[in-house]
């Protein structure tokens, strides 16, 4: 059974609409919502908390209705089954450490002794037990996370909504934290939402992504499969560090397909064929730039091959960073300073990039009414 179920939700602000007829269900784990600023995925996670009321849909949270437009029915949050936090952690300055924690349990009516036990069972978890009597004001970043955390762990939720929770830290102890949280989470076995807008927090914190846009969900997959198989050419540009060309399928045999990307100066390309996939489709290529071979040298096998001229190199401590010129287009290839295909001595050198099939995404394009394929 799924412990949340989203059924049209919409949200608009004025002329701007934040949801778009947003659907979908969750059973258990991990699942963040990914996208940039604006794509909604703050709303939504505020309208399942109870937070913002939706213009239409429902909402299902462990089988029982939290939200119906069309029934009138909207459940306060501080009775919804969840725990929540904030980005700014929202907690009182003037409260303690134990009072803080304690504040959801009152405002429940729970017994002190009940209090008492929950209180110390979750900072215990967060590893604050001997810090109940501080304030915020003298704990780090980290300290004052950790405290939300373990105010919304002591009501016990079956789900827990994290807006943004680590935004605020730096990015060492951002690194630090997710993992943290990560573990956490799952000790104490419960699901969770996360919103974020960083690929990279979104992809090791989580069981399953749900990539955002202008209010839609445009994918809901594993992260690997957002990764290597994004479904439109929005969740390509946004996700890892790549390059997007245009192309054209001109043959198909089993498993692999022959591109045509006339950018790369007609170049060929051998890749993965994608579902649904015939000759003469239009497509976008999508070459991940950690997955590229790159040398002075033309390789041996003349497979997927490209010709080009060192642009530029940026140095970024382990990882150096190749822009390519091939054809009409630049080619990004990112490699680690012990691979030996960083010994390209000067900029503006011919240079060779060994494109495997495994780097590259092909994104069909929408076909046009009509259109006459190519033969095979």
């Amino acid at each position: 059974m799924a412990i949340l179920k989203v059924r049209g939700l919409s949200k608009a602000y004025g002329d701007v609409r934040a949801l778009d007829n947003v659907s979908f269900e969750f059973d258990k784990g991990i699942l963040s919502f990914l996208g940039p600023s604006g794509c909604g995925k703050t709303t939504l996670l505020r309208c399942i908390a109870g937070l913002e009321v939706p213009d239409s849909g429902e909402i299902t949270i462990d089988d029982r209705i939290q939200t119906s437009i069309s029934q009138g029915i909207l459940v306060p949050p501080y009775t919804r089954a969840i725990g929540f936090v904030f980005q700014n952690y929202a907690l009182w300055p003037h409260m303690t450490v134990y009072n803080n924690v304690a504040f959801g349990l009152k405002i429940r009516k729970s017994s002190q002794a009940e209090i008492a036990r929950k209180v110390e069972a979750a900072l215990e978890l967060v590893g604050l037990q001997k810090l109940e009597a501080r304030y915020p004001s003298q704990l780090s970043g980290g300290q004052q996370q950790r405290v939300a955390l373990a105010r919304s762990l002591a009501l016990e939720p079956r789900l827990i909504l994290l807006d943004e929770p680590l935004s605020n830290l730096d990015a060492k102890l951002r690194e630090e934290m997710r993992v943290e949280l990560k573990k956490l989470i799952r000790k104490v076995g419960i699901s969770a939402l996360y919103v974020t807008h960083d690929q990279e927090e979104a992809f090791v914190i989580s069981d399953t992504v749900i990539v955002m846009e202008r209010g839609r969900i445009l994918q809901y997959a594993t992260p690997d499969e957002i990764y290597n198989r994004p479904a439109n050419q929005f969740v390509a540009s946004f996700i890892g560090r790549s390059t997007l060309v245009d192309g054209t399928i001109l043959k198909i045999d089993g498993e692999h397909c022959l591109v045509l990307v006339p950018e790369f100066n007609h170049a060929t390309l051998v890749c993965h064929t994608p579902g649904g996939a015939v000759p003469g489709d239009a497509c976008n290529l999508v070459i991940r730039a950690g997955e590229i071979k790159l040398s002075s040298r033309r390789f041996d096998d003349p497979e997927n091959v490209l010709e080009g001229f060192m642009i530029s190199r940026d140095y970024r401590g382990g990882l150096t960073d190749h822009r390519i010129e091939v054809g009409t287009r630049q080619i990004l290839v990112t490699s680690h300073k012990r691979c030996p295909m960083i010994d390209i001595d000067d900029e503006g050198g011919k240079v060779f990039l060994h494109v495997d099939k495994s780097a590259v995404s092909v994104i069909i394009a929408e076909r046009s009414p009509g259109r006459a394929e190519v033969p095979a």
